[in-house]
């Protein structure tokens, strides 16, 4: 009877055991435009949630990625879960996409001091400008007559910063 219980046991063991390897499809993305692929996809999908500049929130950016790379989303799917069942390529094809976000971002932090110091904002300034910007954000939850007149009277509020310099 235990000898039973060992061969069970030993075969659950050796069946549970997963290294299942896709084989390569026909229509593979190459493992560059995969990285350029998947760096859009992550910010695409960051950005759900945020608000254009017309203070809306897109459904779904996914799709305008899948258009710019001219696929679909199927063809993404078995490219991902072929690049998938390969774990180290993968993690290495995840640290370049960590890689090109952390240059893109660190692009547009510079790229913005560049902004603000062309336009002259100090730190006082900056911080009433950021005051602003969250103000901004915060009339996005109210009718759309009250937003505009709030507006009206932020771009007022910026007119006088600028003034002031």
């Amino acid at each position: 009877m235990r000898t039973v219980l060992y061969i069970l046991i030993g075969l659950v063991l050796v069946s549970c055991t997963s290294n299942t390897i896709y084989k390569k499809p026909k229509n593979l993305i190459p493992k560059d435009s995969m990285v350029a692929l998947l760096t859009d996809m992550y910010i695409a999908s960051s950005a759900k949630n945020q608000k254009n500049k017309f203070l809306k929130r897109e459904n779904n950016y996914v799709v305008l990625v899948y258009e710019k790379y001219k696929i679909d989303s199927t063809r993404f799917d078995i490219s991902n879960t072929y690049y998938t069942s390969k774990i180290d390529e993968y993690t290495e094809m995840l640290k370049k996409v960590k890689s090109n976000i952390d240059s893109l971002e660190v692009m547009y932090r510079e790229e913005q001091l560049v902004q603000d110091s062309l336009k002259g904002l100090t730190g006082k300034d900056k911080v009433k400008k950021d005051t602003l910007l969250k103000r901004r954000m915060e009339l996005t939850d109210l009718p759309e007559e009250l937003v505009q007149k709030k507006e009206k009277a932020l771009n007022k509020k910026e007119l006088e910063i600028e003034k002031e310099r």
